[in-house]
Formats: structure tokens, C-alpha cells, sequence
């Protein structure tokens, strides 16, 4: 049995959040979702999650799952908000642990956990679930993260930032516990399903030559046409490429919050003795 897919697209990260369905009895998840963030306020606001909660209940959908692919450094999940609406148990990588270590130091989170617990469930490499009588298994593709999941349910791929639409590559792997040539032995093992596996995106966004955005692609395309490990690009080719392209790569305008965010499966700092909730910014660390 294969999932109906239901794609989103948020104008301001670029991101592309899933409703994967089971047609059999109406079970679904929610893959990479967004709570939307202005940085020149500080305000957050529900307007893409509450388009996901308009199309779950007018589908009568029961949520079984709030998906994350990785800890995002480019917006902010609105995973909790979610599950309180629709339910849920919010899941990840194990390895999100790794993340959860290398960032509480930055931050000086020292209240925070760094066992994962924030987490309904972590999984390993291979762990299998279901989505109503689909099957689903994660896959651990670190390399843009240490934590990065794919999730293989039916035919359909969720490879979060480990590919992107043929034409535009592969993602970054400069941030902390990044490793390109983890990133490429990653890709090599999404390489090995079949070639119609459908396969969807987290992000695009639109090189010169391309005027739509593209949600979804296929193994076979990323094999034969993806620009930076198509066409057997060795490993070594593919780390020179990503090495010298990231050390161009500006940072990500939201990565401070969105990590601090993100680590937490979403939860906001707790408010302070004021009532109000704080992100911090380490200035002159990164």
C-alpha cells in the first residue's frame, strides 16, 4: 500500500511540509511542519499549521504521527502546537541527542535535556512503524545533522535536507557534527531503492533556469540528473564540491532560534519571572 501525499509550501523559509495519508483508514502524519517566526518582532504565529489542522479535519484524518526529518536551523517547528490540536506523538532521530549536546553548550541551556526526552519517540536506524496499516521505516542519513531521519512509508521517500530537486544539489554540511562524506554515504543508501520511489522534498528553492517549485522527485532522477552527486560523482569529488560551496555559504537568518527551538521538539522557552519567553542570541560565538 502506498500513502497519499498532501504537500505545503511556506513562502518564507521555503520549506514544504507533508500529510502523508493511509486511503485505507484515513491515519496520517505530519512531516516538517512550521510555526511561523518574524525575527524583527520576536512574534510567532500559527497561519501554516493552522492550514494543516483545516485539511486533517476536513478529511476527517486521525494524526498519528508529528514527524521531524531533523533538528531545522532554518525555521521553527510548530510540532506541540499539532499535537495539542490534533494529536500525535512528535518523533525524531536518536542521534538528536548529539545535536541536543553540541547546542546547550552554545546557548548555556543548562536546564535543558540532552537525552531526547522532549521527544515522544527517537528512532534508530531501521526501526519500523506504522501509519495506520501502512508500513514505515526511519532512515539515518546524517551528514547535513548528526540526527537527520528519512522515512521510507510505501513508495514515498521524506529525505528532509539530505537531497534537493536535481537541479539544485544536496544540502550543507558546515554546521556543527555536519560531515560531507557522511552526507554522501547517506545519499548512496537512498541510491539503493528502487528507482520509482517517490521522493519529497523539504525545501526548494529556484535556481536561474527554473521558474516552479518542486515538491517532489524520484531516485532515478536524483541518480541520473542530481547536479552534485548525479552522474557517479565519486566521494571525493563530492566532498571537494560541498566543502569549498559551504565555506561560501552565508548562515541561515533563523538559525539561532530555530535550533534553540527545534532542539526542544519545538517548545518555546519556558517564560522568565515576567511572564515573557527569551531567545538568546551568543554574540560573537558563531
Amino acid at each position: 500500500m502506498n500513502p497519499e501525499v498532501i504537500s505545503f509550501f511556506h513562502d518564507d523559509t521555503n520549506t514544504i511540509t507533508h500529510i502523508v495519508i493511509d486511503p485505507a483508514t484515513q491515519h496520517a502524519a505530519i512531516v516538517d511542519s512550521v510555526l511561523d517566526y518574524c525575527a524583527a518582532s520576536g512574534r510567532t504565529h500559527t497561519a501554516a499549521a493552522d492550514e494543516l489542522i483545516e485539511v486533517a479535519r476536513e478529511r476527517g484524518l486521525t494524526i498519528d504521527w508529528v514527524l521531524e526529518t531533523h533538528v531545522h536551523a532554518d525555521h521553527l517547528s510548530a510540532a506541540p502546537y499539532l499535537q495539542e490540536k490534533l494529536g500525535g506523538e512528535i518523533a525524531i532521530g536518536a542521534h538528536v541527542q548529539d545535536v541536543q549536546k553540541i547546542f546547550s553548550k552554545l546557548f548555556n541551556a543548562n536546564g535543558v535535556a540532552v537525552d531526547g526526552s522532549q521527544f515522544g519517540r527517537l528512532f534508530e536506524d531501521g526501526d519500523t512503524f506504522k501509519i495506520g496499516q501502512l508500513e514505515a521505516k526511519a532512515i539515518h542519513t546524517p551528514g547535513h545533522t548528526p540526527a537527520c531521519m528519512a522515512y521510507l512509508i510505501g513508495d514515498a521517500l521524506f529525505v528532509g535536507d539530505t537531497l534537493f530537486a536535481a537541479d539544485y544539489g544536496t544540502a550543507r554540511c558546515d554546521f556543527p557534527g555536519g560531515d560531507a562524506r557522511a552526507l554522501y554515504q547517506s545519499i548512496q543508501k537512498l541510491f539503493a531503492l528502487p528507482d520509482e520511489t517517490r521522493v519529497f522534498l523539504c525545501h526548494d528553492y529556484l535556481p536561474a533556469n527554473r521558474s516552479d517549485y518542486v515538491f517532489q522527485t524520484t531516485i532515478g532522477e536524483e541518480k541520473s540528473k542530481n547536479i552534485h552527486v548525479g552522474h557517479g560523482t565519486s566521494e571525493d569529488e563530492f566532498v571537494k564540491m560541498r566543502t569549498e560551496r559551504d565555506a561560501g555559504l552565508a548562515m541561515p537568518k533563523l538559525i539561532l532560534p530555530s535550533v534553540q527551538v527545534n532542539m526542544q521538539a519545538g517548545h518555546l522557552p519556558e517564560p522568565e519571572d515576567n511572564g515573557v519567553r527569551y531567545i538568546k542570541v551568543p554574540l560573537n560565538a558563531v
